[in-house]
């Protein structure tokens, strides 16, 4: 598998979320997360970041952020050893904390940085035994939950020096207009920004992607692999599964059959996630079902193969 792509420019905004490494919890206790945010805090400071938003879930955590320098690697690289460090050093291990690099989205900030922050505030909602809840209990849970920066995007009193909120809340008006964003969300069940991604590092319309691509361009940031893989066609999900079927010998059918050509179905779903530039979820879908049960199971197979 290719290694995640780092574009980096001056003043790009960025979704970063990193995993525990076998899914395992990355935060024990209060004092774990709070040992995070210190750390958060002075790296921020160190690389000239702004940080528009939070949230620390038990094995993972998401960041919303902008780059005044080029230096996106650089920040994420000192803060991970950071907190990396003083958690094996707490309780008495060693070795990696977190599963793999950390995932960075591109942002397209004029289109979907409103959206994505709201997306972000609402991880804490988003798991298995939240399902159930009527909309309205979901948001107070949300707006209640300690280890999100939504607090203060709702209540002046609770926001803390760390953050910028200008931004995000000159994009709505005040306070109150965010309140509502996020409830609206919640309302309809909004779905990830991120199933409308151009590619599996951007999130932005057309043009912001050919302005990633002429920046790009520039001296020698041509030889970098970045630019060599973005700037590569796009390929049709049916097209590559047609001519992997074809080399193959097997159907369409065949090859979405679970528990059944485990290898043909590795290989597509690298082909997939390489040449096509979609998620894993849609990659999931095309494997292992379309709806319900089938298609959280072809999802986690697909995590499976990829990672």
């Amino acid at each position: 598998m290719a290694r995640a792509l780092r574009i980096q420019f001056p003043g790009a905004f960025y979704h970063i979320t990193c995993r525990g490494i076998e899914r395992r919890k990355i935060f024990i206790d209060d004092k774990d997360r709070n040992r995070f945010l210190s750390l958060l805090s002075i790296s921020l400071e160190t690389y000239q970041v702004v940080l528009y938003a939070y949230i620390l879930m038990n094995n993972h955590f998401h960041l919303l952020i902008q780059t005044k320098k080029a230096n996106c690697s650089e920040f994420m690289r000192h803060f991970n050893i950071c907190y990396t460090g003083w958690f094996n050093w707490r309780y008495s291990r060693s070795g990696n904390l977190n599963q793999g690099r950390y995932k960075a989205f591109l942002i397209d900030a004029d289109s979907y940085l409103l959206e994505v922050s709201r997306y972000l505030h609402l991880n804490s909602v988003r798991v298995r035994q939240m399902r159930s809840l009527d909309y309205r209990e979901k948001w107070r849970y949300a707006r209640d939950y300690g280890w999100s920066s939504l607090a203060g995007y709702v209540s002046e009193r609770r926001a803390i020096p760390m953050l910028d909120y200008d931004l995000l809340l000159s994009m709505v008006g005040s306070r109150r207009g965010y309140r509502t964003f996020v409830i609206d969300g919640l309302r309809r069940d909004i779905a990830s920004p991120f199933k409308k991604a151009k590619s599996r590092m951007i999130l932005g319309d057309a043009d912001f992607v050919a302005q990633v691509k002429c920046y790009l361009r520039r001296g020698s940031v041509r030889d970098q692999p970045s630019y060599r893989e973005l700037v590569m066609n796009v390929l049709e999900p049916e097209l590559v599964v047609g001519i992997l079927r074809r080399k193959c010998g097997i159907s369409e059918e065949s090859l979405k059959v679970r528990k059944s050509n485990g290898v043909i179905r590795g290989i597509a779903a690298e082909l997939l996630y390489k040449y096509c530039e979609i998620t894993q979820s849609q990659i999931g879908s095309i494997l292992g079902g379309t709806n319900g049960v089938e298609s959280k199971q072809g999802d986690r197979e697909c995590r499976n193969l990829l990672e």
